[in-house]
């Protein structure tokens, strides 16, 4: 809400010089008042393209420091598929891998930095599904909307089966493991109906600190150890390291979902951006987190890789001794729930602004307010519970979201905006930057199509492999997850 004071304090002026009757001088003194009280007018009261007035009686929706914009982007891609590196360098080989992953990461990157400057060029925009609006009307929001809602809380739902596989380890199979994914749905909803990203921030922070802690203890005991924990137990053993490898089209593919997965945090983006105290610092906030996960991923992916060969594990917590195993998951249970959490309070965001936008009761603490912000919690939950217990292979899972949602909401998306702004500049800008830019948009546009149909097959053909693996993996199943007991 903008004030202008100087406009009020010539009105003022005019008012006292001009007053000849009480009544004019009353008049003079209220306007006084209000300058008075109009700084701390401007701090109580915030308008927003998305929120609209932000007042002091409700929550602050644009609180998020550039601290803790990196750590919720952190955390919004470091959660789950960071745990599927190693495999994927197992499949393709520890070269091709490498490639792949710097190339994967390039192309999220422009694309996240494309989310930062939409957001600024249209301030209204709030999720995905107003992007779709502008891209394709009302079908193009509907579409994009399901896509991103589907993603979110798939995610989560990958996030609540790494949850139970965590739990499984630790009690070396406790008790039955659809009971753990149970627990794992309710935690998820207690922390995620917290309101705000801002208050949700410190989950951010333990979550990175925790599963990049845990990764250093797989990772240096994977080098220290005698033998990984899925080699033979006694005996002479053969490591078998892969630097080019031979996989077949539908295991390739899967691998380059699994990769998309791993930088897939952009649908998150617009959410955090939008709580941002300074947007313009989004694309520092991307620098420093992209460049983060490029050390992360590669230190990870590579050590853990190199010291397992064929015996790495999915997730590769699993790769290490049954101590170390304990103890890495033990580390790296908050870091899951972080992943899970987020993952459901935003799109549960989406649609709890979707319903109430226009409204008062978006920002303020009201009856209706409440009921809908915690119905919408509970449906994302109860969907990713479903989710968890109805696909149990963690790889599949994590490739078939990584191919089917990342591909359209990571890379198709953010092609489709840049063309939006610059496409009518076409003719007229034909400057090396413009054909650049739209060479990479193009490119960008084009990967994400193709990743969204063969990458979708290959995920789909690697649950199958999955199930077959694992005698037929049932859902709602109460067998272990996590390779802590005998079959």
């Amino acid at each position: 809400m903008s004030i202008n004071k100087d406009s009020l304090k010539a009105s003022d002026n005019i008012a006292l010089g001009n007053a000849s009757q009480k009544g004019d001088f009353e008049d003079a003194a209220s306007v006084r008042a209000y300058l008075a009280d109009a700084d701390e007018l401007e701090a109580a009261v915030q308008a927003d393209a998305v929120f609209g007035e932000i007042n002091e009686g409700g929550p602050n929706y644009k609180n998020v420091s550039l601290a803790g914009t990196v750590m919720l982007m952190v955390k919004a891609q470091i959660g789950l598929g960071v745990l599927s590196i190693p495999s994927v360098f197992q499949a393709m080989g520890i070269v091709p891998g490498v490639i792949l992953l710097i190339f994967i990461g390039c192309l999220t990157h422009w694309a996240g930095y494309m989310v930062g400057k939409f957001k600024l060029r249209h301030p209204e925009v709030y999720s995905v599904a107003d992007v779709g609006y502008m891209l394709g009307g009302r079908v193009g929001q509907e579409f994009l909307a399901t896509a991103y809602w589907l993603f979110m809380t798939c995610v989560a739902g990958s996030g609540m089966l790494g949850i139970s596989i965590a739990l499984n380890a630790i009690s070396m199979h406790g008790t039955c493991t659809a009971v753990f994914v149970a627990i794992a749905a309710i935690i998820v909803f207690a922390v995620s109906s917290i309101q705000t990203l801002e208050k949700l921030s410190w989950i951010s922070w333990v979550g990175v600190f925790s599963i990049t802690i845990s990764l250093m203890i797989v990772t240096i005991g994977v080098g220290i150890q005698d033998r990984p924990a899925a080699a033979p137990e006694v005996g002479d053993w053969m490591k078998d390291v892969v630097v080019f490898g031979h996989p077949t089209f539908a295991t390739a593919m899967s691998c380059v979902g699994s990769l998309l997965f791993a930088f897939a945090g952009m649908p998150s983006y617009f959410a955090v951006v939008a709580e941002m105290r300074n947007p313009k610092r989004f694309p520092l906030a991307l620098f420093i987190t992209q460049m983060f996960m490029y050390a992360l991923y590669l230190a990870v992916g590579i050590v853990v890789y190199w010291y397992c060969g064929q015996y790495v594990a999915s997730p590769a917590l699993g790769s290490a001794g049954p101590l170390l195993k304990k103890v890495a998951y033990g580390i790296v249970l908050p870091a899951l729930i972080a992943s899970s959490v987020l993952y459901t309070h935003m799109p549960a965001k989406y649609i709890f602004v979707r319903l109430l936008r226009g409204t008062d009761d978006l920002s303020k603490n009201t009856k209706k307010h409440y009921i809908v912000w915690f119905s919408c919690v509970a449906a994302c939950t109860l969907f990713s519970y479903v989710i968890a217990s109805a696909i149990p292979v963690f790889g599949g899972l994590v490739g078939l979201v990584g191919a089917l949602f990342g591909s359209i909401l990571c890379l198709g998306m953010e092609s489709g905006m840049w063309f939006y702004d610059f496409w009518a500049l076409r003719k007229s800008e034909r400057t090396m930057k413009y054909r650049l830019a739209f060479a990479m948009a193009a490119i960008v546009g084009f990967c994400g199509i193709f990743i969204c149909g063969a990458g979708t097959y290959g995920a789909v053909e690697d649950i199958k492999i999955g199930y077959a693996a694992n005698g037929g993996t049932k859902p709602w199943s109460c067998a272990d997850n996590s390779g802590s007991v005998p079959k």
